[in-house]
């Protein structure tokens, strides 16, 4: 059995994100641009009409200076000043109508977009994590994925959200106050948009220079979920060597460099909002004193210069909020960066497309097979094995001997280096998941349990099995008592991974669960290890009732349980050492028998 993998093995890296992961985004989701081009076309409305009350001040205030030669009497031909600021009311009324109908239509359609996006990146990342090689994820902290395709998901979303309007309300704002500034000032337009280049050089320059904190950052919280799933799901051996204080260290220790990394990037990005402000001011100083100057010279109108004193405000004061934008935009940027480099993680074991014969016999064969783990040495050494439709085999031998490579091997969690699997001489490389995996019941060594009920953990493997036919595999694994203890009994309760359960009870309900797909293949990996010698003995006789008519592949430590397998597989260091019937290979005297021996107390193993 392959080892676990320890802090000093090799993580599996990512692949190198792409140099615009926000572009490969936008090529990746074609189907939701027509909506993000809707959006901005309705913030674009939005933005129009949240500059017009400012011109509507500004002709307000012509009325009032100039009366009947005021911009607004000449333009509608209306005299009375009361009739030009009742226009402008209205106008006023409409606008302010516009605008918040704008408003709120150009939020809901950001929000679906970001909601949308959010959902299909999200989906999409779990679905490629669960294709990938189950040697993959073997050699990666599972709390690092799940930061990626949760948290690294919702910080694309806030982008969408939240940053995306910013970033272009802003840019509009600029574009049309610019238009109010050159139709009424050549010399103001170029005083006020003086410090706009400024700060938007200065902007890129310090994304640049932030970019790789903000990477820091979103391996820190990669490294804080791994460490933190990791001892939520080890509770039980914390306790038991007393380790709480160590680990309670250990989660110190990467929640500080989390924080300290936040804590360097909000210090660096927070510094530019004062620079920003400096420049904000020199802006709005040269309209106000170079503006008032030329209205009392009379080469500007008293109206036209307080509309360009609210618009200096309108201009400069949201870039303010460029460090937030900022942000905001490169935490949506490291996070879509990894996200896409996660799905960039290539399925080395992709599934055939071909079908078993129906019905599926079960002949299963290893042919000069030789496979390992990542880049590590051989496993299996050109090993040779079949086992004929409708017998039961035994694989026995030491631990790390390679037993239960053969059955990842069969299950096609892996590809051999060398040689080739077969199912009913077929080539499992060539067939599809359901073909192959739908032929197999399959019970681990170490059982998996989802949260739910008995009866919806049995259902995994057989979709609207029927009450009766859970009932019967129950039997067949003897697990009657287990579900009889339970409160509600088919319907009661396991716990999240069925720690609520003993290790028997759960290898119990694994082997029904297995029985319940009534495969034509049985794989059973140390299927009785975690049960006593009088459920041993009851689960034995059902499997052998439950294998009758199906092949049977049993990984064992304990050998009076497969003593009545029609052929015993001794593996030792990845080859087959011997095979044969129980009796024959007592008889031999060989390593089967010497490990008879010490199991049944005549022998110590040397």
């Amino acid at each position: 059995m392959r080892h676990a993998p320890t802090r000093e093995d090799p993580l599996p890296e990512l692949p190198a994100p792409p140099t615009r992961p926000l572009a490969a985004l936008w090529g990746r989701y074609r189907r939701h641009r027509g909506r993000f081009v809707l959006a901005v076309a309705v913030s674009t409305v939005n933005k129009v009409a949240d500059v017009v009350p400012e011109l509507l001040i500004g002709a307000a205030v012509d009325v009032v200076v100039r009366g009947d030669a005021s911009f607004v009497g000449e333009l509608l031909g209306v005299e009375s000043r009361q009739a030009q600021l009742v226009w402008l009311a209205v106008v006023n009324a409409v606008v302010w109508v516009v605008e918040s109908a704008s408003e709120y239509v150009a939020a809901l359609l950001f929000r679906g977009l970001s909601q949308a996006v959010e959902h299909d990146l999200r989906v999409d990342a779990y679905d490629h994590a669960q294709r990938l090689d189950l040697r993959w994820h073997e050699g990666r902290a599972s709390g690092a994925t799940l930061a990626t395709v949760n948290d690294d998901v919702n910080q694309l979303e806030r982008l969408l959200d939240v940053g995306f309007p910013a970033i272009w309300q802003t840019a509009l704002n600029v574009v049309v106050v610019g238009v109010v500034f050159a139709v009424a000032s050549w010399q103001l337009l170029l005083l006020a948009f003086l410090p706009i280049p400024v700060i938007v050089v200065a902007s890129l320059r310090y994304q640049r220079v932030l970019e790789p904190y903000y990477l820091t950052v979103r391996e820190g919280v990669a490294r804080l979920s791994g460490v933190l799933s990791a001892n939520l799901g080890g509770l039980a051996t914390i306790k038991a060597f007393t380790a709480e204080a160590r680990e309670r260290d250990r989660v110190r220790e990467a929640s500080a460099a989390y924080r300290d990394a936040n804590v360097e990037t909000i210090r660096r990005s927070a510094a530019f909002v004062p620079l920003v402000r400096m420049a904000i001011l020199a802006g709005f100083t040269c309209t106000l004193l170079v503006g008032g100057l030329s209205v009392l010279d009379g080469g500007l109108a008293v109206g036209l210069y307080s509309v360009l004193v609210f618009m200096t405000q309108r201009l400069l004061w949201p870039l303010t909020e460029v460090a937030t934008v900022l942000d905001l935009y490169q935490r949506g940027r490291a996070s879509t960066a990894r996200i896409l480099a996660l799905l960039a993680v290539p399925v080395e074991v992709d599934e055939g497309e071909h079908e078993l014969a129906r019905p599926v016999r079960g002949e299963l064969e290893l042919r000069g097979v030789r496979a390992g783990y990542a880049d590590g040495p051989d496993v299996l050494h050109g090993i040779d094995l079949r086992v004929p439709a409708g017998e039961t085999h035994a694989l026995v031998g030491t631990t790390g001997s390679g037993k239960s490579t053969i059955l990842r091997l069969l299950l096609r969690f892996d590809d051999p280096r060398a040689g080739v699997v077969l199912v009913d001489g077929v080539d499992v490389r060539g067939l599809t998941w359901a073909s192959l995996r739908g032929s197999i019941g399959y019970v681990a060594q170490e059982v998996h349990l989802f949260a739910g009920s008995v009866a919806e953990n049995l259902e995994y493997s057989r979709p609207g099995a029927t009450r009766a036919q859970l009932e019967q595999a129950v039997r067949h694994a003897a697990a009657d008592d287990v579900v009889d203890r339970l409160p509600g009994g088919l319907d009661g309760e396991v716990g999240e991974r069925g720690l609520t359960l003993s290790g028997g009870q759960r290898q119990r309900l694994a082997l029904a669960r297995a029985l319940l797909r009534e495969p034509a293949v049985l794989l059973l990996d140390e299927a009785t290890s975690a049960v006593d010698t009088e459920t041993e003995a009851a689960i034995q006789r059902s499997v052998r009732e439950a294998s009758a008519g199906r092949t049977a592949l049993v990984v064992a430590h304990r050998l009076s349980t497969v003593r009545h397998a029609d052929r015993i597989w001794v593996i030792d260091a990845g080859r087959v050492a011997e095979s044969g019937t129980h009796d024959e290979l007592v008889a031999s005297g060989g390593r089967y028998a010497a490990l008879w021996a010490v199991q049944t107390g005549e022998a110590a193993l040397p």
